[in-house]
């Protein structure tokens, strides 16, 4: 006995240590179990061994692998008997449709399934998955639950994206109670709800029966009606906007016993920008034996209409099968589509194979889409090419080679093309890999400028980067200043990372030109502006940088582009004026010599606003070499505001200029002017000169203002004119002068005839007039009966003279001036009387200066009568 019970308690405990041995190893032998009834090519894997714990079995990891492809994961999964039903819990589901076509394929027919025997031999279960994941869905990831009762089955899904309550009883009644869908870009999801009768055998349809459905979509603001019936294998599928009598959809369809028919359906979709309409026709073979064999035929049109005429494009589908393995469906879409001014022609024929879950569409040799027509009142495109040969396409993304080429004419922009090459791996925005070139060139009419450009990027990922840009122009010309040969390059790479949480944007470029022409003969020299930009995105970014010319600036740039405007700030450091010689035109003769000069300026720029900006400009104490002088103490103050190409000059105080002393024909000394007002300018904005004045030939000339366009003159006064001064400067032979004298010219700027009328010059002081001997000597001698006017003109102390001057718009002076004086060596009582008259144009190179020459011819034929002048009198 006592010998039985030994050898049963060892075999007990053989018994318990292979059982413990069977389940601490059951990770590695149960899969090569299981195996056995899995398809071949297919098994699954433990991540860690299974364990038993609060009366639940527990599978850390499992995974079911199709070849090496791991076409589904469970995580943290539970499962327990309990009140006669299993329950399973599981943190994560992780599917991967990709893996579907390493599912080994069969040509073998199916049996029908019959869905009631289905149902029957389920046992009662709950099923709860914390987080499904379907790629290459990961955005509609969320929590399913599936019960299973007797009378039927519940499922209920619910993600940020999609939500369904379905439940299909035991009389086959599919019910869905709520369907939600939310579509990219869209606030509004789509819904669904109905009921279906779904036949016992799914081969099969019941011999009469009915489908209503009701559809809400973000696209039309009505509920749309989906409604089926059919009798005697033949029916008609109706998709109706609630409140409307006219179908979106009538698809009439027949069923034999291999086929479907969906024979002259008509669709129409109102809500576009234009009404689209057509027809469909569709054909499954073979549909009733299996329905991953099931061969497909299909035909749509699409009618359209725009400014161009009418378009049709039609879709051809098949022959061909659609399988949740291994799909294999011809297509070709060819056509016109014409909408309003732009028109689209296509023809793509293509293969779909994989998967119906993620089709792989691949693109045959000759595909290609052209468009063409008016983007806008002003652009209009005149070619877009876009070559789609060989291109792949799924749900990962786009594979192949990417090319385009466009020819636009824009009214303001000008005409330009572009092309674009490159190869693009599973790309999507954000996703893959895409590297590109591009080049193209035209022509900019706002800058009188043809240009060109090209480059080198890639999009990896969620980071676009430029890597190569260089885009230049033949020469920019604005306003007044021609930029000649200006290139942009990049500096730095241009990397844009589109992150959600962490957007960043950054590069840096550089702008040489070769130099900058200015419109008076000037030029800046080899400039080069070097500029670095960090944000978050190409139509959000700081920029930061300088401008330097040679020796001129450098100028610090600050400034923020928001996509639609650039505004920025510009500092011109303390530098001195010597810098800019090159600014001036060699034709003036001037050289700068000494000062200081420094600015700041604010710009903003956009494309309907055009070019503005505004700031200040200071000028210390600057000197310079004239042609015939020079100039010191100049002190220049400017503030303006530039918008719509016209310049607001001095904003809130007039420009200011001020000179110490000029020496050039006269010496000149404390000079000021001061400018305020618009130029170009107008009779609602005028520009006004005033507060000029210059202190020369000891006297001042001067007016208080100046506006234009002239209402009215404005006055030029002389006081305290020293004519020794004058006349010591000009250095006329025939006679000299001497005294002081006052004047005034009234100043015509926009008069019919006249730039100076009525104006006068009186003497302040007693003036002297001297003849040079030599002159009179030869008057007087070649006319005896002149000799005695001649004497009492050789030397006159005159207490009263007046001139009248005018001036036309012509250049022609005229001067009529009276002479009262005495000659104190000839009589000290006896006044002499001088009339004259003189008329010359000042616009020849000066002639008037030569009134010396003019008087003494006059003095010759006055003088030359035998009679005593009647200009002479006791």
């Amino acid at each position: 006995m006592i010998k039985w019970l030994k050898r049963l308690f060892a075999a007990l405990i053989a018994i318990f240590l292979a059982l413990t041995f069977l389940w601490l190893t059951v990770a590695h032998w149960l899969p090569w179990v299981i195996k056995q009834w899995l398809p071949a090519g297919t098994r699954v894997e433990f991540s860690a061994r299974p364990y038993w714990s609060n009366g639940a079995l527990h599978l850390p990891g499992l995974s079911y692998l199709a070849e090496d492809c791991r076409l589904g994961d469970l995580s943290a999964a539970r499962l327990r008997y309990q009140q006669g039903r299993w329950q399973m819990l599981a943190d994560t589901l992780d599917v991967n449709t990709l893996c579907l076509e390493k599912l080994p394929s069969s040509d073998t027919p199916s049996a029908p399934l019959e869905l009631d025997k289905i149902q029957r031999s389920l046992p009662l279960f709950d099923v709860a998955i914390n987080h499904l994941i379907v790629s290459p869905w990961q955005d509609y990831a969320g929590a399913i639950s599936v019960v299973n009762n007797a009378d039927g089955q519940t499922v209920r899904y619910r993600s940020d994206r999609l939500s369904l309550d379905a439940r299909l009883d035991d009389k086959q009644k599919l019910t869905v109670k709520k369907l939600s869908l939310k579509v990219p870009q869209t606030d509004q999801p789509i819904e669904l709800d109905g009921e279906l009768q779904i036949p016992l055998d799914l081969a099969s349809l019941p011999r009469s029966g009915n489908m209503q459905a009701q559809l809400k979509t973000p696209f039309v603001e009505q509920p749309l009606l989906l409604i089926s019936e059919w009798k005697n294998k033949q029916g008609n599928l109706k998709i109706v906007a609630k409140g409307d009598k006219t179908p979106l959809a009538d698809l009439p369809w027949t069923v034999s016993r291999h086929e479907i028919h969906v024979n002259k359906g008509q669709w129409r979709w109102p809500y576009a920008q234009q009404p689209l309409q057509g027809g469909i026709d569709l054909t499954l073979t073979n549909w009733d034996k299996n329905y991953q064999q099931t061969q497909i035929e299909a035909r749509m049109n699409v009618l359209t209409q725009g400014n161009h005429g009418k378009g049709n494009v039609v879709v051809n589908l098949g022959p061909g099968k659609l399988s949740v393995i291994d799909s294999s469906m011809a297509f070709r879409v060819t056509g016109l589509v014409n909408s309003q001014n732009l028109s689209l022609t296509a023809s793509i024929p293509g293969l779909l194979t994989g998967s119906v879950l993620n089709p792989l569409l691949t693109l045959d040799s000759g595909s290609l889409l052209r468009a063409w027509g008016r983007l806008d009142d002003q652009t209009t495109l005149q070619e877009a090419r876009w070559p789609l040969a060989g291109i792949k396409l799924n749900a990962e993304g786009v594979t192949g080679r990417l090319q385009a080429i466009m020819k636009v004419k824009d009214s303001y922009w000008g005409n330009f093309k572009l092309h674009l090459d490159g190869q693009a791996q599973q790309f999507m925005p954000d996703k893959g890999q895409w590297q590109w070139q591009y080049w193209g060139n035209g022509d900019l009419p706002p800058l009188a400028a043809k240009w060109d450009v090209g480059g080198r990027g890639e999009w990896l990922g969620n980071t676009i980067r430029l890597n190569q840009l260089s885009t230049g122009f033949d020469k920019i010309h604005y306003g007044m200043m021609t930029v000649v040969k200006p290139r942009l390059t990049i500096d730095q790479p241009i990397v844009w990372i589109r992150d959600e949480k962490q957007p960043k944007f950054t590069g840096a470029f550089m702008l040489d030109t070769n130099k900058v022409e200015l419109e008076n003969g000037g030029y800046l020299p080899h400039a080069i502006l070097n500029l670095a930009a960090t944000g978050t995105a190409p139509d959000q970014f700081l920029l930061k940088g300088d401008l330097h010319a040679e020796r001129i600036g450098p100028i610090k740039l600050n400034g923020r582009w928001d996509g639609e405007r650039l505004r920025g700030e510009a500092w011109w450091a303390k530098q001195s004026t010597a810098v800019f010689q090159p600014l001036l035109s060699p034709d003036l003769n001037i050289t700068l010599r000494d000062g200081d000069f420094y600015a700041q300026a604010a710009f903003s720029a956009a494309r309907e606003q055009g070019f503005e900006a505004g700031g200040h400009m200071v000028v210390k104490n600057a000197g310079m070499w004239l042609k015939d002088g020079e100039m010191s103490g100049l002190d220049f103050i400017m503030a303006y505001r530039l918008k719509n190409e016209v310049w607001q000059l001095g904003a809130k105080q007039p420009i200011s200029l001020r000179i110490k002393h000029l020496s050039n024909l006269f010496e000149m000394s404390n000079i000021s002017a001061d400018l305020q007002g618009y130029y170009p300018y107008s009779d609602r904005a005028p520009l006004v000169l005033s507060n000029v004045g210059v202190d020369m030939l000891k006297g001042h000339i001067g007016f208080d203002a100046l506006r234009l366009p002239q209402p009215a003159s404005t006055v030029l006064r002389l006081k305290d004119i020293d004519l020794s001064v004058l006349f010591t400067a000009l250095k006329p032979k025939q006679f000299a002068m001497s005294g002081r004298v006052d004047g005034e010219l009234p100043l015509y700027l926009k008069d019919a005839q006249w730039l100076i009328r009525n104006g006068w010059i009186d003497n302040a002081s007693m003036l002297t007039l001297r003849l040079d001997p030599d002159m009179a000597d030869a008057m007087a001698a070649n006319n005896m009966a002149a000799g005695a006017a001649i004497e009492w003109l050789r030397y006159m102390e005159i207490s009263r003279s007046r001139a009248e001057v005018n001036l036309s718009n012509l250049g022609v002076l005229t001067m009529a001036a009276t002479i009262r004086g005495v000659n104190p060596q000839q009589s000290a009582h006896r006044e002499v009387v001088l009339n004259y008259h003189h008329e010359e144009n000042i616009f020849e190179l000066w002639r008037s200066l030569r009134f010396g020459d003019n008087l003494q011819e006059w003095l010759e034929q006055s003088l030359s009568t035998p009679a005593r002048s009647e200009h002479e009198q006791p």
